[in-house]
């Protein structure tokens, strides 16, 4: 990050790790909805074991493996109870938008991602994307995305029991000490923007969060341009989160130059691992960790592998390249990817937990991992934004003006 030396101190001050009140893990229950929910189509219960293969199965001696897997699966509860996680990335809102009703608090059967689920999984804080299904731009693309945002805050408000929506990072901690799961807004798309700075204020204003800088002119292949170096400016100052993956290496390494607070990856895994375009190569990696940011590893099959254990290689090597201060976890969930092996909805963390106990990652690096590491980052956005509005008013610039 450009120019902050003398600010680098007090945010990581600002950035110590805000750990949640431990608490016994609840229960899911049932919460009232504003129609009737009725269950799924075609469920059935399981049958009962053949009452002839009982007493073989009951003289087996115990699976050595099993019960190791086992044990690992109650140890990771156990962590997971003090320290949940901070999921990346959900595209639960575009999904919602196409369902005729739901309910997240007694169970929904069409999405990945519900609240009882999100309690199984120990999830405390989520980023509900904005991103759109299909490239738009001018008008549209901030109609839609303001209609995104408008559907998120419906969504939050309709499931109080379970769900608070939160913009710092002692309301993501307050909400989970609540027994609720923090929902961050964002990333949004830069289209969004409509090349305005007056309207990243106002999307800031309605709860914004996290901004892709990718998919327009002044943030492409060849780099941020004068007005995109402007963007990074005031989304630093209104304390906006710039978000990298999918960005061109040249917009990823300038972003890294011109912020001031720390940048988010909120899909990047590692390209050393599997080349896919949205991964990080290890020099990148190496440049985010210098520079505090955080790449949060997708929990998908066509970034990270078909395994839990794929997953794992990929946080191990980002911890090793950027790391333990920066790495995440993002699980991508309801976004039309497939998922990994016993990571197939946000109930599985522990699954996750487990394999990275195994392989001895300590409780602390571990503890970075779910949760520490985003409450970090944000704090240090926020501290960031606080400063930076003491020096410099909101920016009018227009990309007429400095982009011609």
């Amino acid at each position: 990050m450009a120019d902050l030396q003398d600010e680098l101190q007090a945010t990581a001050e600002a950035g110590r790790l805000d750990a949640p009140a431990k608490r016994k893990p609840k229960p899911s229950h049932r919460f009232g909805a504003a129609e009737p929910v009725a269950p799924p189509d075609g469920t059935a219960e399981r049958g009962t074991a053949d009452a002839a293969r009982a007493p073989e199965a009951a003289g087996r001696l115990a699976d050595p493996e099993g019960a190791e897997q086992s044990d690992g699966l109650e140890e990771a509860h156990a962590f997971l109870a003090d320290h949940p996680v901070a999921d990346g990335y959900s595209g639960l809102p575009w999904v919602l938008r196409h369902l005729p009703w739901y309910d997240l608090e007694l169970g929904e059967s069409g999405v990945d991602t519900d609240v009882p689920r999100m309690r199984e999984g120990h999830i405390g804080a989520l980023f509900w994307s904005l991103h759109l299904s299909e490239p738009l731009t001018g008008d549209r693309a901030v109609g839609a995305t303001l209609e995104q945002l408008d559907l998120v805050h419906k969504a939050v408000h309709a499931h109080p029991a379970g769900l608070r929506l939160v913009r710092t990072a002692s309301e993501v901690t307050d909400a989970h000490n609540c027994g609720r799961v923090a929902i961050l807004l964002g990333p949004a798309g830069a289209p969004a923007l409509g090349d305005s700075l007056a309207i990243l204020r106002a999307l800031h204003a309605l709860g914004l969060k996290a901004l892709t800088l990718a998919g327009v002119s002044w943030a492409s292949e060849a780099g941020l341009s004068r007005f995109g170096e402007e963007v990074v400016r005031e989304m630093n100052r209104v304390g906006v989160l710039a978000d990298l993956s999918g960005a061109g290496e040249q917009t990823i390494r300038r972003t890294l130059a011109v912020s001031r607070a720390p940048v988010l990856c909120t899909r990047s895994a590692a390209h050393a691992l599997r080349p896919h375009p949205a991964n990080l190569t290890d020099d990148l990696l190496a440049a985010l960790g210098e520079a505090h940011g955080l790449c949060m590893v997708p929990l998908t099959a066509e970034q990270t592998g078909p395994s839990v254990r794929d997953v794992a290689d990929h946080l191990d090597h980002v911890r090793s390249i950027a790391g333990p201060k920066s790495v995440g976890l993002s699980g991508t969930y309801d976004s039309g990817a497939a998922h990994p092996e016993d990571l197939t909805d946000a109930s599985c963390y522990p699954h996750l937990v487990a394999e990275l106990l195994h392989r001895g990652w300590s409780h602390d690096d571990l503890a970075l991992l779910t949760w520490g590491n985003v409450q970090r980052v944000l704090r240090s956005a926020d501290f960031t934004a606080r400063a930076a509005r003491d020096r410099r008013e909101a920016s009018t610039a227009r990309i007429a003006d400095l982009d011609g």
